[in-house]
């Protein structure tokens, strides 16, 4: 086995890790060409572990670990086959190669080690490293003032305060690095704020350590088009039935709709400069011309208000407690909004998370053929279900809404992991602000993952995931908990007592992310009820 082939092999899958935590379109195409390198190299025939299969291996479970997504299906027989060898032997190294994904150096040497434990090369077989080629440089060019000793630096520059205690060839060279330096310095004091500067997004399934958030499997997860749930005859029947409902509801929906409506509009209204030098010639003062035929003429120019290109994302709890009414007024009103908002320019994205089975599925299935080991972390399978791409037409999904009302398709709720795919999505868009709105009825379920594993394991993860995207992350996060306190988790959230309040709430909720003071997020550690405005802590 070619070691150094093997180490610029996982040195590549961190760069794309990287590069699909930022670009969702990436990903999709990463793997696609991992699913395609595993069908031609025949990955999805093998039947039994043999070491020319080590290297094929590796790369699919740090793909895995590094990105959170499953690996792809052609793939998933060759990693279940070393995922329990491999893990034992370098699982500590895979961990820690997630967790400094973004720290090349760290991320090299981590690699090093796992391949020393594997026996795969010996150091001479790897890159050297940069503190090894630094000390042969300083050999081979002794005109050149010495390198400071027991400081990791990246590459040929010199490390923080270096220029104080050496005499460097160039000054002027040493002062640009220096001022590099300090510059850089600063920046990592700053705290965290708005776009310009935050963390990359976490992968979709985190694993911070041992004891954080884990997934037994990913295998069996899905994200799929509410098409592809049901035949289009089914899908037919179950917009009629929506739409029956609707009309009851229409009323009072269409109405706060169309408050809605105007109150964005008006932000788009256009304004006039007068009395300008040039532009458009302002009719209404020809007036003044004629009563002096001397004055000057008096032009006009129209001005566009200030108003961000905006995407607003609806993420809905699709869970078994839903069941009746609540999902048919909160399947109404994301049509109801869906329609308003387009009609403004702004584009909405409606999303919906289950599971595909009660009491954990084919993942539970597998952690009792393993033995039922202690904290197994997620024990069901996900459905996450995308029922309007942000870029389609209202009018072509219409019929999607529906699905919602279908018996048997509202099971256990995973809101953590839910958030974290919704907050992925947003990121690849490109309009300038994103808005995320969850609509929930009680905390994350799952009976199969409780009964393994700390009862608040769920609850715990949604609250990490919460503050995290609200303390680093540009996505405007706000949510509507249907009798249920979601003003617990959320900075900017509302509850309501009844269903039927839904519509109106989610109406009144984006009015006031649109108004100016929408764009200035609350307290750091402070709730706030959007229908009555004061806040209190946790």
């Amino acid at each position: 086995m070619d070691a150094r082939r093997l180490f610029d092999m996982i040195e590549q899958m961190r760069v794309e890790a990287l590069g699909s935590r930022w670009m969702a379109g990436v990903a999709q195409n990463l793997h696609a060409r991992l699913d395609e390198f595993c069908r031609n190299e025949g990955l999805h025939r093998v039947t039994k572990r043999e070491e020319s299969q080590l290297s094929h291996a590796l790369r699919l479970l740090v793909h895995e670990r590094l990105t959170g997504t499953p690996v792809p299906e052609s793939g998933s027989r060759l990693a279940e086959l070393w995922r329990g060898w491999l893990t034992q032997r370098i699982g500590r190294q895979l961990d820690l190669m997630k967790a400094c994904v973004e720290d090349q150096q760290s991320f090299a040497d981590t690699v090093r080690e796992a391949m020393h434990v594997l026996e795969i090369a010996d150091e001479q077989d790897l890159p050297p490293q940069p503190e090894e080629s630094e000390e042969e440089d300083s050999k081979q060019e002794q005109d050149e003032p010495p390198q400071p000793q027991g400081e990791e630096s990246d590459g040929d520059w010199p490390s923080p305060g270096e220029g104080e205690d050496s005499e460097p060839a160039e000054e002027a060279d040493g002062m640009a690095v220096a001022e590099d330096e300090q510059m850089e310095a600063g920046a990592a004091d700053e705290k965290p704020a708005g776009p310009a500067r935050w963390r990359a997004p976490w992968p979709q399934n985190e694993l911070a350590s041992e004891e954080g958030y884990k997934v037994f499997t990913t295998s069996h997860d899905e994200v799929t088009e509410a098409g592809k749930l049901a035949d289009s005859e089914e899908l037919s029947r179950l917009r009629t039935q929506l739409d029956q409902q609707l009309s009851h509801l229409q009323g009072v929906v269409s109405t706060l709709a169309n408050r809605l409506q105007r109150h964005l509009l008006a932000k788009q209204t256009r304004s006039w400069e007068f009395d300008l030098d040039e532009g458009l010639l302002d009719a209404g003062r020809l007036a003044r011309v004629i009563v002096d035929p001397v004055s000057p003429l008096s032009f006009k120019r129209e001005t566009d208000a200030k108003f961000r290109d905006t995407v607003v994302s609806l993420l809905i709890d699709n869970s078994g407690s839903m069941r009746g009414r609540p999902i048919t007024v909160a399947a109404m009103s994301a049509d109801i909004l869906a329609r308003t908002l387009e009609r403004c320019g702004v584009k909405v994205e409606i999303l919906g998370f289950t599971t595909r089975a009660w009491k954990g599925g084919e993942a539970r299935e597998k952690w009792v053929e393993a033995g039922k080991p202690k904290n197994p972390g997620r024990l069901n399978d996900l459905r996450h279900i995308v029922y309007k791409p942000a870029d389609a037409p209202w009018r072509r999904a219409r019929r999607n809404l529906g699905l919602m009302l279908r018996e048997g398709l509202l099971k256990e709720n995973i809101d953590g992991e839910a958030l974290l795919w919704a907050h992925t999505r947003l990121l690849g868009r490109p309009e300038q602000r994103r808005i995320l709105m969850v609509i929930s009825d009680g905390a994350p379920v799952d009976d199969a993952t409780l009964s393994a594993n700390p009862g608040n394991y769920l609850e715990k993860h949604l609250r990490d995931v919460i503050d995290w995207i609200e303390a680093f992350s540009p996505v405007e996060l706000t949510a509507i908990g249907i009798g249920h306190d979601v003003t617990r988790y959320y900075r900017r959230a509302v509850t309501i007592a009844d269903a039927e309040e839904l519509g109106g709430t989610m109406m009144i909720n984006l009015a006031q992310l649109f108004d100016e003071e929408g764009d200035r997020a609350p307290p750091r550690y402070g709730r706030v009820r959007l229908s009555d405005g004061p806040s209190h802590t946790r």
